[in-house]
């Protein structure tokens, strides 16, 4: 995983030092071009030797763009560079890191809430609002479902995690009756 890693990190910076006026569109165009570029028979595609990189390229942007939201020209520009380089498979690592450098810039961090039920936005503040005082930073919050915490949140901010679902709970209780 550290040769991924290091292959993504010039493109990152690059793309972090070249976009720094509008990181907040960059990440969203480069967050489309990830979700499609980790479509395993795109990538399957790509690998071709019969392929070409124009080939790969209009693809690429058929699928991560739309009329009422066109990639624009930095993206089509980052975009050719990567396929040119043959660095398509080591694009969900570079938004990675260009999602870490932007953060760093901004003073936040990424956080993933994860819930049984879904939030609605004043709810999901709220919990935001308490993660950011909990956690003493700026938090970028993201809500995903998953049915198996049968109740309450599990919030992961970095490598720290606060568990408060009931899934989390009975298991805790196992433990305790089991000991």
């Amino acid at each position: 995983m550290a040769e991924l890693a290091t292959i993504a990190r010039p493109y990152a910076d690059a793309l972090f030092k070249a976009q720094g006026s509008d990181l907040a569109t960059t990440a969203l165009w480069l967050d489309r071009l990830t979700a499609v570029a980790q479509n395993a028979q795109l990538l399957q595609f790509a690998d071709s030797p019969k392929v070409e990189v124009a080939q790969v390229f209009d693809v690429m942007v058929g699928v991560a763009s739309d009329a009422a939201n066109p990639l624009p020209e930095a993206a089509r520009n980052f975009l050719r560079l990567v396929i040119e380089n043959n660095r398509l498979s080591a694009l969900p690592e570079i938004a990675n890191q260009f999602r870490s450098l932007k953060n760093a810039a901004s003073g936040s961090t990424d956080a993933v809430v994860y819930s049984a039920f879904p939030l609605d936005a004043q709810a999901l503040a709220d919990v935001a609002a308490t993660l950011q005082k909990r956690f003493g930073r700026k938090l970028n919050v993201t809500l995903e479902l998953d049915q198996s915490l049968i109740g309450g949140i599990r919030a992961v901010v970095g490598d720290e995690v606060l568990d408060t679902s009931v899934k989390a709970r009975l298991e805790q209780m196992k433990v305790a009756l089991i000991s």
